[in-house]
């Protein structure tokens, strides 16, 4: 972490207002201004992202898109394009990345930056408004920021700010800041934790900063320490330097070479479940698959893809058996199979929400619970099921 000569840390955080909508609307101009929704087409599907102008009527992200269009019956729907969301979630990845010393890529729309050090260089107020205003020019994309001591005032100030804005939180007025905002506005306050906090009559985070830590933590456990914290405007949490070398893997090397197709289909399905399971569980998602191959004669092939950052199990399944496809050499015994996701960013698209359905994501929900529960294992597709009978529970 770096400090400048004064001690005080910069962090700036960057988001991309309405990703989804903004980049339809980059798409096709006639989008612009009207009630937008972007998910699944059927009454049955549900909501990846829509519009200011629908908000204003209830509407938000993963709401049944029968409700949606029950609270805002004017808006059009649009089925998602992932592979467009990808491509501008790179685009602005490099812009920013080539500017700024520190960079995280919390997630596809998302960034952090420790720019402590440069205020003594270019102004850290200068600095950010110009990489605003350098990524709507080179992108087109419209992009809120906020500049302050610490990564959770600077998000919370990025919220106040959209859309398309930008806020400075000087050192030292954290609190005040944060004071007469509603505790809903505090990252990891979710409903239940909410509702909690109100029965007890906090509305606000003022009201919540004035509660003594160890009352908070009767009630809440380690998250009241965490609430009492947050509410104080203490966050030295450091900025995590983006890679998209990071990747999660999985490879198996069998007791007997084999060429039986029914057998490595279903190592091949196993393996890519059990990465996907992995990279669901660390909140994040993948933009890239690689399958690895080692012969029995020791030579070792490998082929990958860009894909859209996504982490469900189908989508990975079947670039994985088409690249499995491409490199299998049928005339040759396997020793080793290997499956590896790449290029990982921060985030918990945990399906398809322009095609599943509300059920489906309720049960791949589901089924995460169950693994997180009682192991990795303990659910899996038949055709991966039957190489361990005894072991799980078949889909």
């Amino acid at each position: 972490m770096m400090l400048s000569l004064n001690n005080r840390r910069y962090i700036a955080h960057f988001d991309l207002d309405s990703f989804f909508v903004s980049v339809e609307r980059l798409k096709n101009s006639k989008l612009a201004g009207i009630p937008l929704i972007v998910g699944g087409m059927s009454d049955r599907g549900v909501v990846a992202a829509c519009s200011y102008e629908t908000r204003a009527y209830g509407v938000h992200s993963a709401m049944p898109m029968k409700l949606a269009l029950r609270l805002c019956p004017q808006a059009q729907v649009i089925r998602g394009d992932y592979d467009s969301y990808s491509h501008y979630s790179r685009l602005v990845t490099d812009i920013i990345r080539q500017e700024v010393p520190v960079l995280e890529k919390a997630s596809i729309d998302e960034f952090y930056m420790d720019l402590t050090g440069m205020d003594k260089f270019f102004g850290c107020k200068k600095f950010t408004g110009e990489l605003k205003t350098k990524v709507l020019r080179e992108t087109g994309l419209p992009i809120s920021y906020a500049l302050a001591s610490n990564k959770l005032i600077s998000k919370i100030g990025t919220n106040e700010a959209k859309p398309n804005g930008q806020m400075e939180i000087d050192f030292g007025n954290e609190k005040p800041f944060l004071a007469p905002l509603s505790i809903n506005k505090m990252p990891g306050i979710g409903d239940k934790t909410s509702n909690l906090l109100r029965q007890m009559g906090v509305e606000t985070i003022k009201t919540l900063s004035e509660i003594p830590p160890v009352m908070l933590q009767s009630r809440f456990g380690k998250t009241g320490i965490d609430l009492s914290r947050k509410a104080n405007g203490i966050d030295q949490s450091p900025v995590i330097p983006y890679s998209e070398q990071k990747s999660i893997g999985k490879e198996e090397t069998f007791e007997n070479d084999t060429i039986n197709m029914d057998f490595l289909h279903a190592e091949l399905v196993r393996m890519t479940e059990n990465v996907a399971f992995q990279l669901r569980k660390q909140k994040k998602l993948c933009g890239c698959i690689t399958i690895k191959l080692r012969y029995a004669n020791f030579d070792t092939v490998s082929k990958q893809v860009v894909i859209s950052y996504c982490s469900s199990d189908e989508i990975l399944l079947q670039t994985a058996k088409e690249l499995f496809k491409k490199l299998y050499d049928k005339r040759l015994l396997v020793r080793l199979l290997g499956v590896r996701l790449s290029h990982l960013v921060n985030g918990v698209q945990q399906i398809n929400l322009f095609t599943d359905t509300e059920e489906s994501v309720k049960l791949y929900q589901a089924l995460d619970h169950i693994r997180n529960r009682y192991g990795e294992h303990a659910v899996c597709r038949a055709v991966s099921g039957d190489l361990k009978k005894n072991h799980v529970h078949k889909l």
